[in-house]
C-alpha cells in the first residue's frame, strides 16, 4: 500500500504518537466569552484571543491544533444571525489557526474543526442528506481557503451526518478525520457503537486519515470505547480526545474534575489501548495538555490495558453499562 501523502500521515509516521490540543469552548469562557455567545464570532471580533488559543496549546506541545469553527455550519450559525457569512469566518478561523502553526518550532497541523449541524436527518427530521453535505460542503471551503490540512469533523452521533460531512471534504479536495461522542449507555445519542466507527465512511474517497472518539463522559469511559475501537478495527488510526474528568457545578461555573496527573495516566492507557492521536476535550486547559506531552514523551509500553485496569487507574464508569461498549475478551482481561 502507498503510504499516505498528507501532512498529517506524515506527522504521524514521522512521530509515531501526536498530541491534539485541548479545550476550545473552557478556553475561550475562561477568556470572557459568554453562555449562548457564538465562538466563531470571535474570528472577527476577538482574533486575538483565538491567536492566544491557538498559541497557548502550541507552547504546550500540541502537534495537532484545532480551527474555532465547529459552529460554523449555516445552520449553526443561524442562530447568531450570521448564517451569510460562513465563507468568511471559517477561512478567517483557518487563517488564525495557520498563523500560529506556521510560525511554530516545529511542525504543527491545523486541522479545520466540524461540527454537527444540530439538525437531524429525515426521517428523524426536516434535513435531508444533500442539505447536510451541501451545509458541511460550504463550510469546508472557507476552512480550505484559510490553510487547513485537514477536515476534523467531531463530536458526531449520527451515521448519516458522519458520512455526509465526508463526502463533503471528499467534494472540495480535503483529506477528512471523523471523531463521534459515545455518551449515551456507551454508544452515540444516535445510536452508533464504537465498534462500527471505522466502517461508517467505507466507500468515500480514500477514506478517513483516523477515527475515533471526543467529549463523552469521562476518561474512563473514553478509554473503554478506544478499547472496543481498537479491537474491532485493529488497523486503524485512532484518535481519542477525552474530557477532562468530570464536570461538576461550583456556583454558577462548571469546573472539571481531572488533574494532570490524571490526565497523564490517561495518556498512557490510551496509548498502550492502541490510540495513535490523544489529546483532550472539554475542560482540558494548556497545563493538562503539558502532562499529555510528557506522558508521550516519555512513555514506555505496557500491556494492553482492560476495564478494570481502567477504572483502577483513572475512576469508575460514568456510564453504567460502559462494559457493553468494549469487546467481551477485554472483560476477561485480555493482555497483548
Amino acid at each position: 500500500m502507498t503510504a499516505k501523502t498528507d501532512a498529517l500521515s506524515r506527522l504521524l509516521a514521522e512521530k509515531g504518537i501526536l498530541l491534539a490540543d485541548g479545550a476550545t469552548g473552557t478556553s475561550l469562557f475562561a477568556m470572557g466569552l459568554e453562555a449562548g455567545e457564538a465562538p466563531e464570532l470571535w474570528n472577527d471580533s476577538k482574533p486575538e484571543n483565538i491567536t492566544k488559543l491557538h498559541q497557548d496549546f502550541v507552547d504546550a506541545g500540541a502537534d495537532i491544533i484545532l480551527t474555532n469553527s465547529f459552529g460554523g455550519t449555516r445552520h449553526r450559525l443561524k442562530l447568531h444571525h450570521a448564517e451569510g457569512r460562513v465563507h468568511e469566518l471559517n477561512e478567517k478561523a483557518a487563517k488564525l489557526a495557520r498563523a500560529v502553526a506556521d510560525k511554530a518550532p516545529r511542525k504543527v497541523i491545523v486541522a479545520g474543526s466540524v461540527g454537527p449541524t444540530g439538525e437531524l436527518l429525515i426521517p428523524l427530521g426536516a434535513m435531508s442528506y444533500d442539505d447536510a453535505v451541501s451545509s458541511f460542503a460550504e463550510q469546508m471551503e472557507g476552512l480550505k481557503a484559510g490553510g487547513v490540512d485537514v477536515a476534523w469533523i467531531e463530536t458526531m452521533s449520527s451515521p448519516d451526518e458522519i458520512r455526509a460531512a465526508c463526502e463533503a471534504a471528499v467534494k472540495v479536495g480535503l483529506p477528512y478525520v471523523y471523531t463521534g461522542s459515545f455518551d449515551t449507555a456507551g454508544k452515540t445519542m444516535m445510536g452508533l457503537a464504537p465498534k462500527d466507527m471505522a466502517t461508517v465512511a467505507d466507500g468515500i474517497g480514500e477514506g478517513p486519515l483516523a477515527v475515533g472518539a471526543n467529549c463523552g463522559v469521562g476518561a474512563s469511559d473514553i478509554l473503554a470505547t478506544l478499547l472496543s475501537m481498537s479491537e474491532a478495527s485493529p488497523d486503524a488510526t485512532i484518535v481519542i480526545k477525552g474530557n477532562c474528568g468530570i464536570p461538576e457545578f461550583r456556583g454558577e461555573k462548571i469546573y472539571y474534575s481531572g488533574t494532570p496527573e490524571l490526565m497523564s495516566k490517561y495518556a498512557h492507557l490510551a496509548i498502550d489501548g492502541g490510540a495513535k492521536i490523544i489529546g483532550g476535550c472539554c475542560g482540558t486547559s494548556c497545563e493538562h495538555l503539558k502532562a499529555i506531552r510528557e506522558a508521550v514523551d516519555h512513555h514506555v509500553a505496557g500491556p494492553r490495558p482492560t476495564l478494570d485496569i481502567i477504572v483502577a487507574e483513572i475512576g469508575p464508569f460514568r456510564n453504567k453499562t460502559a462494559e457493553d461498549s468494549a469487546a467481551p475478551r477485554e472483560r476477561r482481561g485480555r493482555r497483548n
